[in-house]
C-alpha cells in the first residue's frame, strides 16, 4: 500500500494531517505542491475523480483572486483546472492519495480511519 499526502506543508491542516497519519503509525510520501507543484495531468486525474467543489478551497483568500466569472463557474471542471493551475494554494488540502487513487480530500479523522 502506496499513501502519498499533497499539500502545503506550513498549513495547520496539513500539520494535524501529518500527527495523525505518525500517531497511527502510517508510512506516506509528502508532495508540496507549493514548492514541487502539480500537474495538469494530476490535476486532470484528480478531477476525473472527485468534483470541482470537492478539490477548489472556495472559502480561502486565494480563490477571492480569482476573476468573477471563474468564482462563478469553479464547479466546471475545465474552469476548477485553470484555477488549480494558475495557483496551486487553492487547491484543498490535504488530497490524500492510497494507491494513485484519491481516498481523501481534506482532513477528517473518523473518515480516514475508514479509507486508510
Amino acid at each position: 500500500m502506496s499513501i502519498t499526502v499533497y499539500g502545503i506543508k506550513n498549513c495547520n491542516t496539513m500539520k494535524k494531517t501529518f500527527d495523525w497519519l505518525e500517531s497511527k503509525g502510517m508510512k506516506y510520501d509528502f508532495h508540496n505542491y507549493k514548492t514541487e507543484g502539480v500537474t495538469q495531468e494530476k490535476i486532470e486525474k484528480w478531477l476525473s475523480q472527485e468534483k470541482p467543489e470537492i478539490l477548489v478551497n472556495n472559502r480561502g483568500t486565494t480563490f477571492r483572486n480569482f476573476s468573477e466569472d471563474q468564482k462563478a463557474n469553479f464547479k466546471n471542471p475545465e474552469i476548477a483546472q485553470e484555477m488549480m493551475l494558475a495557483n496551486q494554494s487553492v487547491i484543498k488540502r490535504p488530497i490524500i492519495e492510497k494507491d494513485g487513487k484519491v481516498v481523501a480530500v481534506g482532513f477528517k479523522p473518523e473518515y480516514l480511519e475508514k479509507v486508510l
